[in-house]
């Protein structure tokens, strides 16, 4: 089967949705199809190619599509360099999709591309979030073959909306066991990282914002101010703008000096560095895409890591963790975020029980496993 993947974002990136699409193309390959992920042929400051940024294997074809890439004048043309790129990859992309075999399959993450179907292509969408035009989404979704979901919140909204259940798999997110199930001690870690032996260190990883939305390392830097004077924070992984604004909130907290925070680095430090904590730290603010959309790839990751997670009890995290496999905070609240920090680096058998439940749990989110769930739904 010829499959090709249609996702109209820069790549590579520093976001998690890159990883994401750049794993799933990578199993799917490895499940024997021919795959082709089709990106628009735009600008990029990161260094190397897919495969080398993401550490993949090199077992899939990259196809850059035409598109008008304007951003670089954003600031002159404002949103007219959006929709320019937007307008010009999708039609470049329809064009070439003219010439592909009818039985070709789409997968994509972006609703508009259950449009192909005007070429009678088998269309697979995999739905992440639901946007405020509900109306206009439901309708072109509707066009698609079959439907993937990241959470079970996600399936009942569209099964509200009149869709039929057997179109919809709940498939949540995964993680690469081969890079985050490290046979690594907390002391060897942070001798790797050259981080202080000594003293306790907590970690929140990925994107410190999204859609401008705070991911709860504001209520970190809050509660820090609550904790005593060894515990360190490590955020990883925000871009230097976030990093800024974060930076300053802490110097008015008056807790610049427990924070640390570090840039974009690859999965295999990343690995490292959530084996040198203490604690790992998902404390999610309440919203509704929190709330009810998400399935967060540093979940995954954290569980693979034997390492005590705190998250915030939201529904979508309930999907997945538990009482016996972390740590449940009350989202938007430092003072509770806090309590439950010094409460993990207090009872040692807890945190070793919490972190051990989610260790043996994460066996089943993997992406050989998603992608063979997948695979087996829309055949």
């Amino acid at each position: 089967m010829k499959l090709i993947y249609i996702a109209n974002i820069r790549m590579p990136t520093e976001k998690a949705h890159g990883h994401q699409i750049s794993k799933m193309c990578e199993q799917f390959s490895r499940e024997g199809e021919k795959v082709e992920l089709w990106v628009p042929a735009r600008r990029s400051s990161l260094e190397g190619d897919i495969f080398s940024f993401y550490n993949l294997e090199n077992n899939f074809k990259v196809r850059k599509i035409f598109c008008l890439d304007l951003f670089f004048l954003e600031k002159y043309i404002g949103p007219l360099a959006f929709w320019l790129e937007f307008l010009s990859f999708y039609f470049s992309a329809l064009i070439r999709a003219a010439f592909l075999a009818p039985k070709t399959l789409i997968y994509t993450r972006e609703v508009l591309v259950c449009l192909f179907r005007i070429f009678f292509f088998r269309v697979i969408y995999e739905c992440h979030s639901i946007p405020k035009k509900e109306k206009s989404f439901f309708m072109i979704s509707r066009l698609a073959d079959k439907i993937i979901t990241i959470s079970a919140n996600l399936k009942e909204i569209f099964l509200r909306q009149g869709f039929r259940e057997n179109k919809i798999l709940v498939a949540p997110d995964a993680v690469d066991l081969s890079i985050f199930d490290l046979r690594l001690s907390t002391r060897e870690a942070r001798q790797k990282l050259g981080l202080p032996p000594e003293g306790k260190i907590i970690i929140y990883t990925g994107k410190l914002k999204t859609m401008d939305m705070d991911k709860g390392v504001g209520d970190i830097l809050a509660a820090l101010a609550k904790l005593p004077a060894d515990v360190l924070f490590l955020a990883i992984g925000g871009s230097e703008e976030d990093i800024a604004f974060y930076q300053k909130q802490a110097q008015e907290l008056k807790v610049a000096g427990k924070v640390k925070f570090i840039t974009h680095v690859s999965q295999n430090k990343l690995a490292i560095y959530q084996k040198a904590a203490d604690i790992l730290l998902m404390p999610f603010p309440f919203s509704k895409h929190y709330a009810y959309f998400m399935s967060p790839l540093k979940m995954f990751e954290y569980m693979a890591s034997q390492r005590p997670i705190i998250a915030s009890d939201l529904p979508s995290i309930r999907e997945v963790l538990n009482k016996e496999n972390c740590v449940f905070c009350q989202p938007d609240n430092p003072a509770d975020l806090a309590g439950k920090i010094s409460l993990l680096l207090k009872d040692e058998t807890l945190a070793r029980k919490v972190a051990r439940g989610a260790y043996q749990d994460v066996d089943k989110y993997d992406w050989q496993q998603r992608v063979e769930n997948i695979l087996k739904f829309i055949r």
